[in-house]
This record gives C-alpha cells, sequence and structure tokens, in this order.
C-alpha cells in the first residue's frame, strides 16, 4: 500500500486553496485606485471590478471625490461615468480643475429613494458606465443584493456612499470602507474585505492643490456652473442605451423598465 506524500500549503496553487491570513486570489487585477498604501491592502492590488463597493462616512463629501478621483479621470471616451443622487450642488470648474473628464460625466438627480434605485440599477443595466457612484443612504438588503448582481452581470464598479450608522446592516459588498478626514489626510479603515481583517487605519495624504479643487465639487449652496446643460428626464435612459448600443447592438433591448418617478432628471457636462 503505498503513501502519498503531502504538498506543503505553501506549494499549491493560490486559486485552489485560500489561506484565511491572505488576501483572495484573483485573475482579474483591480482598477488602481492611486494610492499604493492602498493598493497594497486590496485583492486584485485595486478597486474591484464587477462589484458593489461601500464607502461610509460621518457625512458627505468626506474624501470620497478625492479617493474616486484617479479612477473617474481613466474613463475612457465611449463610457460613462454616472454620478446619481449627489447630496449637495455639483461644481464643474472644479471638477475639471481636478482633471475628470466633464464631457463623460453623467448627473442623475432622481427625487426620492425609490427612484434613485432604480436609476442606479438602470446605469449598470446599460453597461454603458465605466463607473457608477450613487449616494444612497436609505436601502434595505435585498436592494443591495439587487445592485450588487447588477455590477457582476454588468462588469461594472459600483461605489455606493452611504452614511457611518448603515455599516451594521448586513450587506453584500466585497469591500466596505469607513473614510474619516483628518486635517490635509484621509483615514481608511477596512471594515471588510476578501482576506483577513485589518485592524489598523491607513491613511493617505492628499497631493498639494487637490483640497481646494475637492472643497467645491460638491459643496451646499453651491451653484452648477452655467455651462452645464439640462436634458430632459426621460433622455437619462435614452442616453445610457444609445450608448450601450454603440457598444453591443445586442444590449439595446435591456431596459430596466420606467422610472417610478418621471421627474428623475439627468445632466450632460
Amino acid at each position: 500500500m503505498s503513501i502519498r506524500s503531502s504538498i506543503p500549503l505553501s506549494e499549491l496553487p493560490p486559486d485552489l486553496v485560500w489561506k484565511a491570513g491572505s488576501l483572495a486570489w484573483t485573475d482579474v487585477p483591480g482598477h488602481p485606485t492611486g494610492f499604493s498604501v492602498l493598493d497594497d491592502q486590496l485583492p486584485g492590488s485595486g478597486w474591484p471590478r464587477g462589484a458593489l463597493v461601500e464607502l461610509l462616512s460621518e457625512r458627505p463629501c468626506a474624501g470620497e471625490v478625492m479617493l474616486l478621483l484617479p479612477l473617474m479621470r481613466s474613463v475612457p471616451a465611449h463610457r460613462w461615468c454616472a454620478w446619481i443622487a449627489p447630496p449637495h450642488a455639483v461644481h464643474a470648474p472644479a471638477l475639471e480643475a481636478a482633471g475628470l473628464p466633464l464631457s463623460r460625466l453623467l448627473l442623475i438627480t432622481p427625487p426620492d429613494a425609490a427612484a434613485a434605485l432604480w436609476a442606479t440599477r438602470l446605469a449598470l443595466q446599460s453597461q454603458a458606465c465605466h463607473v457608477v457612484l450613487a449616494w444612497l443612504p436609505h436601502i434595505d438588503t435585498a436592494g443591495l443584493r439587487r445592485l450588487q448582481l447588477a455590477a457582476e452581470e454588468a462588469g461594472t464598479t459600483l461605489f455606493l456612499l452611504r452614511p457611518t450608522q448603515t455599516g451594521c446592516q448586513p450587506s453584500p459588498a466585497v469591500l466596505r470602507l469607513h473614510l474619516q478626514p483628518v486635517g490635509t489626510a484621509l483615514q481608511i479603515h477596512i471594515l471588510k474585505r476578501r482576506g483577513p481583517m485589518h485592524a489598523a487605519p491607513l491613511r493617505i495624504e492628499w497631493p498639494q492643490g487637490w483640497l481646494h479643487c475637492a472643497e467645491r465639487t460638491l459643496s451646499a449652496g453651491t451653484p452648477v456652473a452655467s455651462a452645464v446643460s439640462a436634458i430632459p428626464a426621460e433622455n437619462a435612459l435614452q442616453t445610457l442605451m444609445k450608448t450601450s448600443a454603440q457598444q453591443a447592438p445586442q444590449t439595446q433591448a435591456r431596459s430596466a423598465g420606467r422610472s417610478p418617478d418621471h421627474r428623475v432628471t439627468s445632466t450632460r457636462f
């Protein structure tokens, strides 16, 4: 009777056995965050592709826009960066000064939570977005699950910007971060990732000049720049589906249905 020799765990292929003390292995690299201190702590060395990511903070405008600037700057010419239900007015000149391609930014302003959820699913199902940001403070676990599935199917990364207290709510998000501004830096607590717990917070020092631009991108009472042109409410659907159809004609028939409220408006810069 022969006895098989044991194989050390370290010699097994990384995709065959996941060790709880290491980051989950993935054969698809993530989107680089632009900050090596954060990339080093994420599976795939970046933002997960086709997944739901939650960014939690005590208040809006806690650094989430600056954290996502490198990703939003990389939006391809044929894709969209969708912002859904931002809590304050958007200042286009500040975004442009920060390096965002305004021609690829689609701002959608739903009147209520149900319309915001619908618009978020639509943006994902269109498969026309490179990245989607949605400020959804009130959404149940079933809604989160639907968004995670839609992000997976579309291969689009969805960022939900939510209050700190929602951190106790079960979530299918593959990554949850808590953001806390500290002077000219951002402190990040990794609440959930595909890998071991990370107790010590990460610290990102903002490059010189970023704070001035970022403070103006989302601010209460700041008017939207006069150069911004609004398009009719129903054209939010048409804009996304037109782009989707140009990339892949077979997706033209895919629709999330009618908006629960025809007052949903969108803006193209």
